[in-house]
């Protein structure tokens, strides 16, 4: 069966520079790997500097670069050295993020705080740091992965839920303020990812997806320029069916079709050593 994100149409990719973010592992690699296969000139940015460099001396076009997020100096400099080694920014992709999952009463200060400064600040630090330069070039692109949970929130990931919801609030604003400068501003919503940030997670019920998933989502949100693009599709649709039904029949579909994070951690041990890492600033999906 077709992808139903390829498109039999020259890509514009070819020959642009992209820069991602938290691109040394899982779905920023995936989405490096398939924008370099496609022509683009990459720009991995991670907080594991070692391993950026790695995973961008596998790939054709493509350099690794230290990244903090959550600093403005960090990200400052990782996209001006992409500026400079590789030709003016055409695309940005925000990529890096981090979840706690458990109940909101057990989550730990520190966790929490991690997830706003990475999902939500770090988003926002990305587009206030890139688009500018895109906008007086009259051209460019800030892709965002975010989540489903942008629109929904399971039970056990409700701090990432309002990081997502808070990115795609912020970049609903940003993209009116964009409008007719020439630079687009697309949000990607995966449902959940076979990565080390959902290890130990249930998918609900839909299937779980691969990072190649989501790359390829990627991929069609540079072609297109949408603003939102769902994976898979139909959960869109979905999501728009049942926010105009009852509250308590939505209620009913949504416990059905979302899973209960809590419940799905419960007891177990999966999610131990990635989560003692968002103490140790891991930021890669």
């Amino acid at each position: 069966m077709r992808n139903p994100f390829t498109r039999r149409q020259p890509s514009p990719i070819a020959g642009t520079t992209i820069a991602v973010t938290g691109a040394a592992r899982g779905i920023g690699l995936a989405i490096a790997t398939e924008l370099s296969s496609r022509g683009a000139r990459v720009a991995i940015g991670d907080l594991d500097a070692d391993a950026a460099e790695s995973a961008a001396a596998r790939l054709e076009g493509a350099r690794g670069y230290p990244l903090d997020v959550t600093d403005d100096e960090s990200f400052t400099a990782f996209l001006d050295a992409t500026a400079t080694d590789l030709g003016p920014i055409d695309v940005l992709v925000n990529n890096a993020g981090v979840m706690w999952v458990g109940p909101f009463d057990a989550e730990p200060a520190a966790a929490a705080e991690r997830m706003v400064a990475v999902n939500l600040l770090g988003v926002i630090r990305g587009v206030r740091l890139a688009a500018p330069a895109m906008r007086s070039r009259g051209r460019g692109q800030i892709v965002t992965v975010a989540s489903a949970a942008s629109r929904l929130a399971p039970p056990g990931e409700s701090t990432y839920a309002a990081t997502k919801h808070g990115a795609l609030g912020y970049l609903t604003g940003v993209r009116e303020e964009l409008r007719g400068t020439g630079v687009a501003v697309t949000a990607v919503l995966p449902t959940v990812v076979d990565t080390e940030l959902a290890a130990g997670t249930a998918s609900g019920s839909v299937k779980l997806l691969q990072p190649g998933d989501v790359a390829a989502a990627v991929v069609s949100g540079i072609q297109t320029r949408r603003f939102q693009v769902w994976v898979p599709g139909r959960v869109g649709a979905l999501v728009a069916l049942s926010a105009v039904l009852p509250q308590s029949v939505r209620d009913r579909a949504l416990r059905f079709a979302v899973p209960n994070q809590v419940a799905a951690v419960a007891g177990s041990t999966a999610r131990t050593a990635y989560e003692q890492s968002l103490t140790e600033r891991r930021d890669d999906r």
